[in-house]
């Protein structure tokens, strides 16, 4: 029981969408650790977004994908009792002249190019779609219907319940220590619990990623950040019909979308709190921070000058210096394939990334480029940073 096949390090939405992928794909023994339950670190605070809206085309491609499975979760699981939790609101966002809309109308660009529904729209329909929100001052408006949020965890869960039932053993409560070697080859994981061996390790571990570069000395580009999110109680009700909306032409680059179908859920889109270490407990959000989104989104949400705080949240993030992930087999150690610093993204690409990690993993043809998204390119300075500059909107 202690050697396996694979050993998966990390049980949140992107390696029960690897486990469930390893085993669709026939691989046998298959474990996966974690140091908390499933589901229960970073996953469990996700906002839930999910669009096609980003500059960087590899994105665009891994966010379309998982679109499609989010969408047909049942199916695509074998599992008439998934559900993803989809709200399929669509995505709409705003910015002002300048760089934010030259960026914008870009976007929307490359997006149609890949034969993504998503087009600019006036200020009366933007108002149509999201009448709680002025658009005035806003010089350019995008939509993409496709798009929306669901629920992370019941995304996690379900990933990892089908896992199971096609033979994938979790050690919840169980923690990597270290990594087990052979000369220069990973062959396993030194856990709390003992020695692990397998003949690969996929690491999703996260914030926790950073333990890799104190284990092996390889340069592991990555800060862990705490980011605010409000739930906000409002005169008007931000239905379920109504989008997501991305706010461009805000200092904070704020996103809101419904929460519970009455309330709006609030965040930014912005570097948040450094963290000295990895830790995904729950942070103090001050009172002047509760007033600066406060005043961003009475700014655009006029009635929500009388919103009340209904309840508020941190999320952390696992961020690289260009806001995007590394998804690589290690060419420093062989047998160890990584993915961390998805930065805000994890849970809107874990469909297409879990089937990504699999496939490579296995040694088989994968269906995007892991090229772009290497750890080679911190080392020679090609980042994948999006148009919109360093952020989560990529």
């Amino acid at each position: 029981m202690n050697t396996q096949d694979i050993l998966v390090v990390g049980a949140g939405v992107i390696g029960c969408s690897v486990a469930f992928h390893l085993a669709k794909l026939g691989a046998a023994r298959v474990t996966v650790i974690d140091r908390g339950q499933i589901g229960s670190g970073t996953t469990a605070q996700s906002s839930g977004l999910l669009r096609t809206h980003y500059s960087v085309p590899e994105n665009v491609a891994l966010a379309r994908a998982s679109w499609a499975v989010f969408t047909n979760f049942a199916d695509y699981l074998g599992d008439e009792e998934a559900s993803a939790g989809v709200v399929a609101c669509g995505y709409l966002a705003a910015a002002s002249a300048g760089d934010r809309a030259v960026a914008l109308q870009t976007v929307l660009e490359r997006q149609q190019s890949m034969g993504i529904e998503a087009r600019v729209i006036d200020r009366q329909e933007a108002a149509e779609r999201l009448p709680i929100a002025r658009f005035d001052d806003a010089a350019l408006i995008g939509f993409e219907p496709e798009a929306g949020f669901a629920d992370a965890w019941m995304v996690a869960s379900g990933f990892a319940r089908v896992a199971r039932r096609l033979g994938v053993r979790f050690l919840e409560g169980v923690a990597a220590e270290g990594l087990l070697r052979e000369g220069n080859r990973v062959v396993g994981v030194r856990t709390s619990r003992g020695e692990l061996h397998a003949g690969t390790v996929i690491s999703t571990q996260n914030i926790w990623a950073c333990e890799i570069e104190r284990w092996t000395g390889i340069r592991i580009p990555l800060v862990a950040e705490r980011h605010r999110v409000l739930a906000l109680q409002g005169p008007e009700a931000y239905t379920q019909q109504m989008p997501v909306f991305k706010d461009l032409l805000s200092a904070h680059m704020l996103y809101c979308r419904s929460y519970g179908g009455v309330q709006m859920l609030v965040g930014d889109g912005i570097s948040g709190e450094r963290l000295a270490e990895p830790d995904n407990q729950p942070g103090e959000i001050s009172m002047d921070d509760v007033v600066a989104i406060g005043e961003a989104v009475a700014d655009r949400f006029p009635s929500y000058s009388q919103a009340e705080l209904a309840s508020s949240w941190t999320g952390v993030y696992d961020v690289t210096p260009d806001w995007n992930p590394v998804l690589e087999a290690s060419s420093d150690l062989p047998g160890l394939v990584m993915a961390f610093g998805f930065s805000g993204h994890g849970f809107k690409l874990s469909p297409a990334i879990g089937k990504l990690l699999a496939q490579t993993a296995l040694g088989l043809p994968t269906e995007h480029r892991l090229q772009p998204y290497s750890l080679e390119r911190f080392r020679g300075g090609r980042l994948l940073t999006g148009l919109y500059g360093a952020g989560a909107v990529s």
